[in-house]
Order: structure tokens, then C-alpha cells, then sequence
């Protein structure tokens, strides 16, 4: 066991209340009245009209893309510097993922290298808010629409997080969630797609549902239904959503802690580690801490240093042009400059909000250990 985790989710007794409410029911554990329930406190929560909830933050993204019709010959602009669902997605409906540079900032999509990117056969734009952090959506906006096309906001890691007073997941076409485990609010697994879009969302509901033409609960009804077209099992479960609906009640508190914790290190690691670079948050940008990350000169023996002393830290990302299949199978040959340099010093500290200071106050100090020793071995 590590002394101190990556992470560790926040619960209370009411998750498990939830919980046992959902499996007493003694049916509806599949489908149930939990998942809508679940997707119209999203909705109120991120201010947009339909939000279709999914198994995983994954299969949101692919059936996103299913929904607006991309497919066989297109190309779709993502960031290779994220988790490696984003790149996949536009591979599992047959499209190409086109890699763009990151800026160093918010290590988000540089909007002037997707500009240089941007071909005839390109279709989408998927940015991702890294970490929490809102990218430069505005401005990735705006070339979306100069360019006629679709922008699908991978949100993964920032529930919450806004630009301004609009939450991020709403200022494309169609934003992606995810509820893994490790996410600011969990249901262990699960996402969602968000949209402003009826028909975007029923073309969802549809592809979730083995394209089935629901018109009530599946599982409680003689009714024959229809399939009207090609659709997959990516359904979150309503013992799933149950507990989905829990986290989001305590969102709020959960995103406060999360700032909290990730200020009181953004105050002490500067103050006793100079070869730590913990980046500024631009103006107008909320950022919810997923996780916290830092760039760090000898940033491997660091990561070894510190799991000898019982604390976890992780490496997100490995770019995904690096990866053995992007590289060996697809042949994917990338000039990247930013995200390889930052790639190569970027590492996440533990953060929850469950962390105490004392905790972190051990994280930083065996952090400056590290370094002391490297000067005075």
C-alpha cells in the first residue's frame, strides 16, 4: 500500500445510501429512473439543454463522433499529449487522428499550430482541457467555426472547470465527460455526452442502446421496440447513475477542497523546491485539479525517489505518438516540440480532497530531500 496515493475518492455516507436504495429496488439495475435523474442534474449543473450519460468517458467520445457522421477518410485534430482515448476515438469510426501541438500554459491545443494542421479532409477539432485546466477554447472556437468544423470538447478531467463564468464540456458543438474512478465526481466508471443538440442527443441515445428505438424502460415492458440502426451496449447502469447522482451533490465541496489542497502546494512547493515549475493558472480560467501536475528537472529518478517513500506520483502523459502501436503500427512520424519537451518533465503529485497539509507538507519535503541529496550525495 502507498503511504500516499495518487488519489483517493471522496465519499460519504450518502453514496452509500444511494447505493443500497439502488440494489433494495430489486430491479432497475441496469435501466432505471436513477439515469435520467442522473442526466438532468447534469444538465442543470453545466447550464446546457441534453446530457446522454454512457459507461465511460471512451465510448462518449465514440459515440459523439458516430452521432455527427464522422467516418472512413476524414481526419480529426486532437492533442497527443493526453490520455490515449482521445486519439483512438476517431480510429474506432475509421477516421485519422491528426496530432497538433500543445502550448505551455495550460498544455492545451495551440490554436495556431491547429490552424497549420487543418486540411480538406479535416472534419473536427477535439480539444482537451488538461488536468482541469480550461484550454484556449475561445480561440479554438473560432477557428471551428472560420473552417466549418465540428468542435467536441474532450472535458474528461474538468467537471466544473469554466472559462469565464461558462463551464467547460459547453462552448463546442458537444462535450465529453468522464466519471472514472480518479474524476473530480465518480461512478467508478462512466461519461457522458453533453449537448445543445436534440438530435445529436437522440442519435446518441440510439447508439448506446444497441440502436434501439426506445420508448420506456426496456427491462420492465412487453412493448415490442424497434432497431433502427447500428448501436452498441454503452449504457451506464442505474446503480451506476445512483451513485453518479450522490457525487454531484457534493460537487461543489468536492471542487473546493480540490482548489484548496492545490493552492496550499502551489504556496509551499516554490517556497522550498526551485527545480520544481508549477505553472500559473491564466486570468478568467477556473481550474478544478483533477490532478496536479508540475514539470521537474530529473523528473524519472524523482518518480523513483518518491515511490521508495510509500508516495505514488504518475506520468500523465506519455504522448501518444510515442506509444508502440501510434508509432510501430499506424506509423505515426510527429513534430511535436512542445509536448516532447514537456512530456519529458511533466509528473503528478498526489491530490484529493482528503489530502491533508501535513500530508502534503511530507510530499514537499521529500521532494526537497531529493534534490539536496543530488547536490550533496
Amino acid at each position: 500500500m502507498w503511504q500516499i496515493p495518487l488519489f483517493r475518492i471522496y465519499s460519504d455516507d450518502k453514496d452509500l445510501a444511494a447505493l443500497t436504495d439502488a440494489v433494495a429496488a430489486g430491479m432497475n439495475w441496469a435501466v432505471g429512473p436513477q439515469v435520467e435523474a442522473f442526466e438532468r442534474g447534469l444538465a442543470e449543473f453545466l447550464g446546457v439543454e441534453h446530457v446522454v450519460t454512457l459507461n465511460s468517458g471512451t465510448s462518449a467520445l465514440h459515440t459523439a463522433l458516430l452521432a455527427y457522421g464522422i467516418t472512413q477518410g476524414d481526419e480529426v485534430i486532437v492533442p497527443s499529449f493526453t490520455f490515449i482515448a482521445t486519439a483512438n476515438a476517431p480510429l474506432f469510426v475509421g477516421a485519422r487522428p491528426i496530432f497538433a501541438d500543445i502550448e505551455p500554459v495550460t498544455y492545451g491545443l495551440d490554436p495556431e499550430d491547429v490552424v497549420e494542421r487543418i486540411t480538406p479532409k479535416t472534419k473536427a477539432i477535439i480539444p482537451v482541457h488538461y488536468g482541469g485546466c480550461p484550454c484556449r477554447i475561445r480561440e479554438l472556437g473560432e477557428i471551428a467555426v472560420d473552417h466549418d468544423l465540428l468542435l467536441l470538447e474532450d472535458a474528461a478531467e474538468a467537471f466544473g472547470a469554466r472559462a469565464g463564468r461558462r463551464k467547460v464540456g459547453t462552448f463546442g458543438d458537444t462535450g465529453v465527460l468522464s466519471f472514472c474512478q480518479n474524476k473530480v465526481i465518480t461512478t467508478g466508471e462512466g461519461g457522458a455526452v453533453v449537448t445543445g443538440e436534440r438530435e445529436i442527443a437522440e442519435r446518441c441515445r440510439l447508439i448506446r442502446s444497441h440502436g434501439r428505438l426506445e420508448t420506456c424502460n426496456y427491462f420492465s415492458s412487453n412493448e415490442l421496440m424497434d432497431y433502427i440502426t447500428l448501436g452498441y451496449n454503452f449504457r451506464l447502469s442505474n446503480l451506476s447513475a445512483a451513485l453518479g447522482l450522490a457525487q454531484l451533490q457534493k460537487a461543489d465541496k468536492i471542487i473546493r477542497l480540490r482548489r484548496q489542497k492545490a493552492g496550499y502546494y502551489r504556496r509551499e512547493l516554490p517556497k522550498h523546491v526551485h527545480e520544481i515549475t508549477v505553472k500559473d493558472v491564466p486570468a478568467g480560467l477556473f481550474h478544478v485539479y483533477q490532478i496536479f501536475s508540475v514539470e521537474a528537472r530529473d523528473r524519472d529518478d524523482l518518480i523513483t525517489y518518491l515511490g521508495k517513500q510509500g508516495i505514488l506520483t504518475k506520468i500523465y502523459f506519455t504522448p501518444i505518438h510515442a506509444t508502440s502501436y501510434y508509432r510501430n503500427v499506424l506509423h505515426y512520424d510527429c513534430t511535436l516540440p512542445v509536448t516532447d519537451r514537456i512530456a519529458e518533465t511533466i509528473v503528478s503529485l498526489p491530490l484529493y480532497p482528503g489530502i491533508s497539509r501535513s500530508e502534503i507538507d511530507h510530499v514537499v519535503q521529500v521532494i526537497k530531500d531529493f534534490y539536496q541529496r543530488r547536490v550533496c550525495p
